[in-house]
């Protein structure tokens, strides 16, 4: 008994797997509940700047929806921060704090940490209560995920995780 259970674990570990089909190196798709469309925006600034879909129309915009207190985010901030001095005229570059609206003080201090720093365009926002719960506009954002709208405000680029500088600015060339 004890040697056919052994063939059989043997002729299990033979048996040919067929891989997953490999999606685009570095881009996860957008989920399967997002719309095609231009999507419906609108989270609550840090400064007097609007972060709506109406008021990015017209330009591609590079929302990078990260955590302040998380080492991934505030590398994101960072990256974003030197994408938008190096390039302020090809896109609206934002930091969306995924966390409560009572922390807005600190994500204020988050954004002006990087744009002091870096003299860039960087806008700054706090997210909404469905996105907190990975229900809002864009999907489940909660960690960190990168979003590029294209000037049409439609999805053109989705990556969860730290997305570096030359993903992004390879991504806004293609628009």
């Amino acid at each position: 008994m004890a040697l056919a259970a052994a063939l059989g674990h043997m002729l299990l570990a033979c048996v040919p797997v067929t891989p997953k089909p490999a999606e685009p190196l570095g881009q996860t798709p957008p989920p399967p509940s997002l719309p095609t469309g231009p999507i419906a925006f609108e989270f609550e600034s840090v400064d007097d700047s609007s972060v709506s879909a109406p008021a990015f129309r017209g330009k591609p915009a590079v929302l990078a929806f990260v955590v302040t207190d998380t080492l991934a985010g505030q590398a994101e901030a960072s990256i974003l921060a030197g994408l938008a001095q190096k390039m302020p005229t090809v896109a609206r570059f934002v930091v969306v704090a995924v966390e409560p609206e009572d922390r807005h003080e600190l994500v204020q201090g988050f954004v002006r940490f990087f744009t002091d720093k870096t003299h860039a365009p960087l806008l700054g926002a706090i997210a909404d209560k469905d996105s907190l719960i990975g229900q809002g506009p864009f999907g489940d954002v909660r960690g960190l995920t990168v979003v590029i709208l294209d000037a049409g405000g439609r999805v053109a680029f989705r990556k969860s995780g730290v997305v570096q500088a030359s993903e992004i600015a390879e991504a806004l060339r293609t628009m």
